[in-house]
């Protein structure tokens, strides 16, 4: 009325709750007259309702149900009303147009509520409005003329899941009905629409989200950054490399839809123009997720470099220094934060999200051999001309290193904003600054049945009835390779099957999961179903095999160990003594040495002639030294006429003070592969010696007048002159560090090992900062406990045998970076193909190395580099892997379940869990589906289809210890400790070979065995014995001829590769117990070749395109040797 007779705007008006309505809308009354259990297993919820203050010349509402109302996740009903109504709630002189808008609601905890409001007007009329037929509000001021006036209302859903645009568009149609009602109407409209969208179930949403403490306002046309809070807030400024890269990506995108597509036709259909503004808007969210996550990448990849894994410790200070003092207040800020501290937990627990894949894909052929590297890293020739190179670099090193006047440093400009509407040409953008191409993944919809009358029970039961309906007839149509979307119906359907109160069906969709997508697996909500079974449900689930494992994995573990401690711990100097358990730990978390036995070495380095502990204050002293060595090497600047003669991945670990020497005076640098002089005044390049050249090293004096000058001598055997320098006080240090090095060199070209050179660097990096920290006249003496390789190289020489060392081409260290050598159980390789889900450099032959704990390492096999370090499969000892199809690796697991690796990904998010027992052994039949075997230690056997992942036949071999299966004729060949059994794929048995028949000794026990189809021979080894025993397939009756393994004491594996049989063992070598190999020439049936393969037990072996075959060693060594097959 104001308004209408031109006086001021009346002030603003106190909305209020008229009604809410939460589910369950049916009673259990209604469900059991309806013929169905209802089962409630949400969770308690504080059930609360506190009532506003009445107010002046108002009547409170009285329409309130009387029992309890539930308010979903605590959420205060006294500030909804105002968040309904963020900019006041007045009266309006004609209709306004329909409004949306959204809430997020965070907790302490950082729980999240979601809402989405719906604002409409409705004509106030002379008489009051009715809601459940009760008189509610009356006006303030006089009624003549409330026909012009119109009453804001808001209509609030309250969601725990972030459906947006569906909430919204629910609202929307929810609106024109509630204007063509009357207001008594209102209420049962709106009721019937809440119980219709708690009708439907909801999957889990996605994985990406963004999270803020406060409510921050971010003016992107000027930049600016505000806070909702009255105190100042300070934003520091993102690192400058990572916002021009994430600038020139966002300039790229194309964010205006009708300039995206005004070159298509207009579309004259309704339902195809909504599809095509959601692809476009689909394609556009991707590209941001990506922009996004190359930003975050970009500012936090180097985090990892700063993390220790066995110890859950980052070492903040160390990772600050490394970054520049413009950025180091943003990283102080975000490492204060709660996010950050998860970001940090994911990445200790190796979780395999979005950072990880990306961290995956962009790695370098530098990180990778980074990779394998357990010796402190330097910066490499190659980076440090790149260095030279780049002039953004140039001023980072320079705010990082000398601290100039800032403002005389130049910062390139970042490109101007693009103003216009035209799409960016990729071609004008740098390479960095180009989105990448992002191919949207498509999306499915699932239509649901119509719900007709939603507030009667039985209506309610057919609608549950016909979701399961039209769900599995949804399934039945998929693809075999659409495990993602099926899991999706799975969980779906497993949802209504708990509203529908069938527990037990539901409990079989949710089991579903682990075969499907076990990343989506309600682990809470099958505990509450399992929990909440009846008696003779529970007896009835139990009797159901995938139900009784399901339930012992969820409910069944009472003596389960207690989850581990995943809180993350910042890096401190010790404060109190330590023993030797202590420094260990206290080293491996610096981030120096993770190598347990080389630590030892160490503390026996720091405590020479002192009690075996070490104080706080020679540690300090000990990690300030080790740490301004580093400094110092990131400093290292050669001039581009000296890293010409260097290779590009050799780093500079030592330079000596500069000297005299009989080339030159300068200083003698130190890489991993050679000596050379930097010669000064004019820094040039002088050779000194490679250490696989050098032939003597000794440290003498010369005189000079009546001094004696330390000087350090090396011969070399290409040439005839001795390198002398006179290094002084240095010298007795450098004699210690070059004669490591010349006796990790040798180490290495015998074994084929390069890991002895960086191992021979980390002593020797050591040995430095022994003595910089005891600075006595001991302390070369106390670092000479480290001079390891060169006490070997003198103490005990041992040579590699001639065959050893002709076939043997490398090794590698699939345990690099760990605190300890892991045994190898398993290797596969898998040949290189291009799938066409697979990027072209990813496309590489791999090799998958099985450690312990369910670990699993992964190779690049075309350059033996780490492709994937270290990611987890279960927590046991993995038994066997196959390559099932092109894009999946089984793995066999002594926990009985199949883990399912995607070689894309390198993630595992199905698992195969019908076995019972140890799976001991898989083999894969070739086909069309492709067939797997598996089988287990209690003798089951199970038939797989690789496509829908279901069991197609199983059957079980009486006695058990079922060891190995081989596939040969459509047969399969069982070892079961005392027999050889040979059954059909169903199960029937063909043949059967018992020891004790025709085998003399009653106490052996078969291990494994292999076929060869075209020899007609069947190769046994048996646990224990240092023979192989070969049968003749045309009669297994007769007596088999044994192949005697001359010094061999046990063998522990066997393959065929071509027309030999290689045998992995144990035997003696030089009068030691060493790893052996044994390769046997089929047809004769000799052994041709005798290799000495590791210092442990040789554990496995495995083919490589029969050009190489691999082999793993036990604990005590740990590493993959790769021989050449002839």
């Amino acid at each position: 009325m104001s308004l209408k007779n031109g006086v001021r705007s009346p002030s603003s008006l106190d909305p209020e709750v008229l009604s809410i309505f939460v589910p369950p809308f049916i009673t259990k009354e209604d469900s059991q007259m309806a013929g169905a259990p209802c089962v409630t297993l949400s969770k308690t919820r504080r059930r609360s309702f506190r009532k506003k203050k009445d107010k002046p010349k108002t009547e409170p509402w009285k329409g309130l149900p009387p029992e309890d109302v539930s308010v979903p996740n605590g959420v205060d009903l006294l500030a909804l009303p105002q968040l309904c109504f963020p900019g006041g709630m007045y009266m309006a002189s004609e209709p306004r147009e329909d409004s949306v808008h959204f809430l997020v609601l965070t907790d302490v905890c950082g729980n999240r509520t979601y809402g989405v409001i719906a604002q409409y007007y409705r004509p106030l009329h002379d008489e009051s409005c009715f809601y459940n037929g009760k008189a509610h509000w009356e006006p303030s001021w006089p009624t003549a003329g409330m026909a012009g006036c119109f009453v804001p209302f808001a209509v609030c859903v309250v969601s725990k899941l972030p459906y947006y645009n569906a909430l919204k568009d629910c609202l929307s149609c929810l609106l024109t009905h509630l204007k063509l009602c009357k207001d008594f109407e209102v209420d049962n409209h709106i009721k019937d629409f809440a119980a219709k969208l708690s009708l439907i179930p909801s999957p889990p949403p996605g994985p990406l989200h963004l999270e803020a403490d406060g409510l921050i306002l971010i003016n992107i046309d000027n930049g600016s950054v505000t806070c909702s809070n009255d105190e100042d807030f300070d934003v520091p400024d993102v690192p400058l490399l990572a916002a021009q890269t994430f600038i020139q990506r966002v300039q790229s995108l194309q964010l205006h839809y009708e300039l995206d597509l005004a070159h298509l036709g207009a579309s004259m259909d309704l339902n195809e123009g909504r599809a095509r503004r959601r692809a476009w808007q689909q394609k556009l969210n991707c590209q941001v997720q990506q922009v996004a996550l190359h930003l975050l990448f970009s500012i936090f990849r180097e985090v990892k470099n700063h993390l220790n894994y066995e110890h859950r410790v980052f070492n903040s200070e160390e990772f600050l220094k490394t970054r520049a003092p413009g950025d180091q207040q943003f990283y102080r800020q975000v490492s204060d934060t709660y996010m950050f501290r998860s970001f940090l937990k994911a990445r200790l627990s190796g979780r395999m999200d979005a950072f990880a894949q990306m961290d995956l894909h962009l790695q370098s052929e530098e990180d990778r051999f980074n990779g394998m590297l357990p010796s402190p890293r330097r910066p490499t020739i190659e980076k440090m001309a790149s260095r030279k190179s780049s002039p953004l670099h140039v001023a980072h090193r320079r705010m990082v290193v000398s601290m100039p006047n800032l403002q005389d440093i130049t910062i390139p400009e970042l490109p101007a904003r693009n103003s216009s509407l035209r799409k960016v040409d990729a071609s004008e953008c740098s390479s960095s600054g180009v989105v990448l191409s992002v191919t949207p993944k498509p999306t499915y919809t699932f239509k649901i049945p119509e719900i007709h009358f939603p507030l009667v029970g039985q209506c309610v039961q057919a609608y549950y009835s016909d979701c399961v309906a039209l769900l599995s007839k949804a399934m039945s149509l998929l693809a075999p390779d659409s495990s993602v979307l099926l899991a999706r119906y799975f969980y779906l359907r497993g949802a209504v099957h708990l509203m529908h109160g069938q527990l037990l069906d539901a409990l079989l969709d949710f089991q579903s999961l682990y075969k499907t997508d076990i990343r989506i697996f309600p682990a809470d909500l099958v505990r509450r179903t399992v929990e909440s079974l009846s008696g003779p449900q529970r007896a009835q689930a139990e009797r159901v095999p995938e139900l009784r494992r399901l339930i012992s994995e969820v409910v069944d573990k009472p003596g389960e160990a207690p989850k581990p401690d995943d809180r993350v711990k910042n890096f401190e100097l010790p404060k109190k003594h330590m023993q030797l358990d202590d420094f260990v730990k206290r080293v491996q978390e610096s981030g120096i040495v993770k190598d347990t036995s080389i630590i030892h070495r160490l503390f026996e380095a720091l405590t020479v002639g002192h009690q075996k502990q070490i104080d706080p204050e020679t540690f300090k002293d000990f990690y300030n030294c080790w740490k301004e060595a580093e400094a110092e090497a990131q400093e290292v600047s050669l001039p581009l006429s000296v890293m010409e003669h260097l290779d590009k991945n050799e780093c500079v670990y030592k330079l000596s003070s500069s000297v005299k020497t009989n080339r030159g005076v300068g200083k003698i640098a130190m890489t991993q592969k050679r000596l050379f002089l930097l010669t000064e005044g004019r820094p040039g390049y002088v050779e000194i010696s490679t250490f696989r050249n050098i032939e003597e090293v000794r440290s003498t004096t010369v005189a000079f007048l009546l001094l004696r000058i330390p000087t350090l001598k090396i011969k070399m055997a290409s040439r005839k002159e001795v390198f002398e320098a006179n290094l002084k006080t240095e010298c007795d240090l450098w004699h210690l560090m070059v004669k490591e090095m010349w006796a990790g060199k040798k180490l290495a070209d015998d074994h084929k090992d390069p890991q002895y050179v960086q191992q021979a660097l980390t002593h020797v990096l050591l040995m430095d900062a022994v003595v910089g920290t005891l600075q006595s006249s001991g302390a070369v003496y106390a670092a000479s406990k480290l001079s390891y390789f060169d006490k070997m190289k003198s103490e005990m020489p041992s040579t590699v045998p001639k065959t050893t060392s002709e076939t043997l081409k490398h090794k590698i260290n699939p345990s690099a970076g760990e605190t300890f050598p892991h045994a190898v159980d398993v290797l596969l390789y898998t040949p290189g193909h291009l799938d066409p889900a697979e990027k072209v450099e990813d496309a590489r032959p791999k090799l998958w190395c099985a450690l312990n704990e369910g670990k699993v390492t992964v190779f690049d096999a075309s350059s033996w580099t780490i492709y994937q370090h270290c990611f987890k499969v279960g927590t046991s000892k993995l038994n066997c892997m196959v390559m099932a199809e092109q894009n999946q690796v089984w793995v066999g697991s002594e926990d009985s379940v199949i883990y399912i690796i995607n070689i894309h990904s390198m993630s595992c998010n199905k698992q195969l869990t019908d076995h019972r027992s140890s799976v001991t052994d898989l083999v894969v039949q070739n086909g069309t589906p492709s067939k797997v075997y598996s089988c287990s230690r209690d003798g089951t056997i199970l038939a797989w289809n690789v496509s829908t992942l279901r069991v197609t036949s199983r059957f079980q071999l009486p006695g058990g210890r079922l060891s190995s299966i081989s596939l040969h004729d459509g047969c399969l060949w069982c070892c079961t400790g005392n027999r050889i059994v040979v059954v059909t794929s169903s199960g029937l048995l063909c043949q059967e070979l018992k020891i004790g028949e025709n085998v003399g000794d009653i106490g052996m026990s078969f291990l494994s065995l292999q076929l060869l189809p075209e020899q007609e021979q069947l190769w046994v080894a048996c646990a224990g014995f240092n023979s192989i025993y070969v049968w003749s397939l045309k009669d297994l009756t007769r007596r088999p001829q044994a192949v005697h393994l001359q010094d061999c004491s046990e063998v522990s594996c066997m393959i065929t590769v071509k027309k030999q049989i290689w045998v992995g063992g144990t035997g003696l070598s030089q009068g030691k117990s060493k790893g052996k190999i044994y390769v046997i020439d089929a047809e004769r049936r000799t052994v041709e070749k005798e290799l000495v393969a590791h210092m442990d037990t040789v554990k496995t072996l495995c083919s490589a395109e029969d050009r190489y075959v691999l082999s793993g060693s036990g604990s005590g060594e740990g590493k993959i040797a790769i021989w050449k097959v002839e």
